[in-house]
């Protein structure tokens, strides 16, 4: 995508997955003042839809520069998203939250963040947004805030920016304490577009959500909890 001109003074790395809670974050940084390069991934997840999802509101929400790394996961597999595993459907919420699920990418975040604090480095970027979520987290190990902590006092030890520069490097995640459906209704209210995401993590061909993957009920209920419409897509509509 090309480069739009920049507004402003302060860049940022936002994490873009194509999903609610990344289109939020980067509303939550423009509105806080910076300029957004925005980073997704294509690295074989089941869901690559996403991408599609992402691209569009790269360019509706006015990012400076939106990039897709491609790396191959699936090399690995070990995930409901990368490997021949059935995602999981119908769970309750204890059950969401009582173990890690198969939907969880080994190192996924930490790779992210890796490739995102290389270009931040690049570009001179002082700060990284990830949109994880220690709430409805799904259980997931790379969304907790002690991870976050350790992985930017790491940040701060390996880059020439973090060793040198009198600034540190920070990671910033707006939405660690948020519920599914407080981040839906701080999204609203700054004008994000929900319809442009997807959340599901077992998609059809025509990218229609299925409507029972965890990530799909974590959406469904914060809509409901916001007293807002979920405008997605879902393969069981009209049926």
């Amino acid at each position: 995508m090309a480069m739009k001109d920049a507004q402003n003074n302060k860049k940022a790395i936002v994490l873009l997955s194509g999903g609610l809670d990344s289109a939020t974050v980067i509303r939550i940084a423009q509105d806080s003042g910076y300029d957004v390069y925005a980073l997704s991934f294509q690295y074989g997840q089941r869901h690559s839809v996403e991408l599609t999802a992402a691209n569009k509101i790269a360019k509706t929400l006015g990012v400076i520069e939106h990039k897709t790394a491609n790396l191959d996961l699936r090399l690995f597999g070990g995930s409901a998203l990368t490997d021949d595993i059935d995602v999981p459907k119908d769970r309750e919420d204890d059950d969401m939250s009582s173990d890690i699920p198969v939907t969880y990418v080994p190192a996924r975040n930490t790779i992210f963040l890796s490739f995102a604090l290389a270009y931040a480095e690049t570009i001179g970027a002082k700060d990284i947004f990830i949109g994880v979520n220690a709430l409805d987290y799904s259980g997931y190990p790379d969304c907790r805030p002690e991870y976050i902590d350790a992985y930017a006092k790491m940040a701060n030890l390996a880059t020439k920016a973090g060793v040198s520069d009198e600034e540190v490097i920070k990671i910033q995640t707006p939405l660690i304490d948020m519920t599914k459906a407080e981040i839906v209704s701080t999204g609203t209210k700054l004008g994000v577009d929900y319809s442009m995401t997807i959340s599901c993590y077992d998609p059809d061909e025509d990218g229609r959500a299925c409507g029972h993957c965890d990530s799909c009920l974590l959406r469904q209920k914060g809509f409901k909890e916001a007293s807002l419409d979920d405008p997605t897509r879902y393969q069981n509509q009209g049926a």
